[in-house]
């Protein structure tokens, strides 16, 4: 009788992780607790930069981190087994730093969160010599992550502070502000925060040179106070941007009808959106801008169109906005489960709604537009079995009528609204004859 080889067992995990947040100050602005663990550690894990800031009293071994980072974690950690590890962080580990992702690989593997021993971070450092308050200062961080996400953070009067990713990143920005129409806002480069060659750099957006890089150090952080230019196109937090704000062929769900349509799929942070039909993606946008961990995937038949809504979600700032070119439903296949679904259009295309209700987890919202009578009478059938609200959406325009002025009207919205129940809902009574089915 033969036997299954034995499973592979998990990689341990070293015997301990400590994480040390360390500053431009190095060794000297170390408490003893960072400085004692750093002694004792066998293993010393950092960039290459933090690494040389220690002294030879830390005999461990000396492991830079690979790139990238993110997939090398678990492999690094279990090649050093059984070791006491020390992990150097720039500043706080917990704050867009390597202790999250430390404290998720170690999970995984079983094995108990790493020991953080935070040092004060470039936030903090930069709040201080610019008095701001740090709980009304929000951050953007650019370690990582695209350009295009600062975009959603800009209003006018606002004041951000960015976590730069290298010395050329302050260039970067002052062309992403004058793109965006803020190009008179004011910058300020903050440089080696905490350490003995702390300085800084000042200028405008719109005067920002690009040879500036060469003279700005990597370790920046870059403090924005947002001004708006005058012309450019005010963008607010809330749904409803102008429908200027976005290039489109026509296939756009207008302004006032996208908010009444964002306002019923009721988005909330963390959760996930299905934009199917994504035109020019202005739901989806919409949806993402409203908290920046709402997230959302657009679907979209026309490669043309799909190459837009990534355009578009570029510019307004979340490029996070994940595309799917293909018809629905055949599309929506191993799209993970969405708390809320948009269909704007494809209603009729068939199995359409039904995979979209399935894939629906209970108190999971569907929202449906549509223009046509066709699909109207579609709608009314589903809202006879499942309930919800069936609405009728008209928006009219002032416009020129000779020397007068009158109202033109848009074409009305038939817009079904539902949260799908907690518990399994009663069968259906046979619909009467002549009912839409």
């Amino acid at each position: 009788m033969s036997t299954a080889p034995p499973a592979a067992s998990a990689p341990l995990p070293p015997a301990r992780v400590t994480v040390v947040g360390i500053g431009a100050d190095g060794w000297d602005g170390l408490p003893d607790a960072a400085r004692e663990a750093l002694r004792g550690a066998e293993t010393v894990v950092g960039g290459a930069r933090q690494l040389a800031l220690l002294p030879a009293a830390c005999a461990g071994e000396r492991v830079p981190w690979p790139t990238p980072l993110r997939p090398a974690v678990p492999g690094l950690l279990a090649a050093h087994a059984g070791r006491e590890v020390c992990v150097l962080a720039s500043g706080d580990p917990m704050f867009y730093g390597i202790g999250r992702t430390l404290t998720e690989v170690l999970a995984e593997a079983g094995a108990p969160p790493p020991r953080v021993l935070p040092h004060p971070s470039s936030v903090s450092y930069a709040c201080a010599r610019l008095g701001w308050p740090v709980e009304e200062t929000e951050v953007v961080t650019l370690v990582g992550r695209p350009l295009a996400g600062l975009a959603g953070a800009l209003h006018d009067g606002r004041r951000l502070l960015v976590l730069s990713a290298g010395a050329e990143t302050p260039a970067e920005v002052a062309a992403l502000l004058r793109e965006r129409g803020f190009g008179p806002t004011r910058m300020r480069v903050l440089e080696q925060l905490g350490g003995p060659d702390e300085r800084q750099a000042e200028g405008t957006a719109e005067d920002w040179p690009p040879s500036a890089s060469d003279r700005i150090d990597p370790l920046n952080v870059i403090a924005l106070d947002c001004v708006r230019a005058p012309d450019a196109l005010r963008l607010a937090a809330a749904p409803g941007l102008p429908d200027a704000a976005y290039e489109h062929d026509g296939q756009l769900t207008k302004r006032h009808v996208r908010a009444a349509t964002l306002a019923a799929l009721a988005p909330a942070p963390g959760e996930l959106l299905w934009d199917i039909g994504g035109g020019s993606g202005s739901i989806g946008i919409e949806w993402m801008r409203t908290h920046r961990t709402c997230r959302a995937v657009a679907v979209e038949r026309d490669a043309v169109r799909a190459g837009r809504i990534t355009r578009n979600a570029d510019a307004l700032g979340v490029p996070a906005l994940r595309v799917v070119t293909g018809p629905a439903p055949e599309a929506l296949a191993g799209l993970p489960a969405p708390d809320a679904v948009f269909i704007g259009g494809g209603l009729t295309a068939p199995g359409l709604l039904e995979a979209c209700w399935a894939a629906l987890p209970p108190g999971g919202r569907l929202v449906a537009n549509t223009v046509t009578l066709e699909s109207e009478a579609l709608l009314a059938g589903w809202y006879r079995r499942h309930g919800g609200e069936l609405v009728r959406l008209a928006v009219a325009h002032a416009v020129p009528v000779g020397g007068f002025t009158g109202w033109r009207q848009a074409m009305p919205v038939t817009q079904w609204s539902v949260t799908k129940p907690l518990s399994p809902a009663a069968p259906a009574a046979p619909s009467a004859p002549g009912d839409a089915q």
